[in-house]
């Protein structure tokens, strides 16, 4: 059975870097190693007879839960980052994300109110950046994640562009 998706037909979708999935994966990677050192206390104390007490089944059980969600969301941090996609349009930029459940926004040039680029020290590593569309409205402020850093200062300047001569149109 083929996917629907609620993209309209014949729009250009720009992919974010492929460099963003490993940046991703460290994420999870850091996020794994943190919570299972932490869930894995009581399964150590019961190991070493100083909380004997502790139920077995959830000495085990937490770690074994928690790992088996990281690994899940490893396996689906793939599609996920190959999912995100921005298309310009004349009026209006379209992001979409998702996969179990697609999100399409459309973001006005004339509503946009400033865009913003950020750059964390771990996508600094990977050359890559995030951009940040603001607008009145607190629901459609939307984010790119994971452009290369040239791709992300292009965008800023032509939509700030595009934003300012929608607003003088008015």
């Amino acid at each position: 059975m083929r996917s629907r998706t609620i993209d309209s037909p014949g729009l250009d979708w720009q992919r974010i870097s492929p460099r963003y999935l490993s940046l991703r994966v460290l994420s999870l990677v850091v996020e794994a190693v943190i919570t299972l050192a932490v869930v894995s206390v009581p399964l150590v104390l019961r190991s070493l007879d100083i909380w004997g007490g502790f139920p077995a089944w959830i000495a085990w059980g937490l770690p074994a839960v928690f790992l088996a969600a990281f690994l899940w969301r490893g396996v689906l941090l793939p599609r996920q980052v190959r999912a995100i996609g921005y298309a310009e349009r004349n009026e209006d930029l379209l992001l979409r994300s998702g996969i179990f459940f697609q999100r399409t926004l459309v973001v006005p040039y004339g509503r946009m109110q400033y865009v913003d680029v950020s750059v964390g020290p771990l996508e600094r590593a990977f050359g890559l950046c995030t951009l940040k569309l603001h607008t009145a409205a607190p629901g459609t402020n939307a984010t790119i994640p994971g452009l290369p850093a040239a791709e992300g200062e292009r965008l800023r300047e032509h939509l700030s562009a595009r934003g300012e001569a929608q607003l003088a149109g008015l």
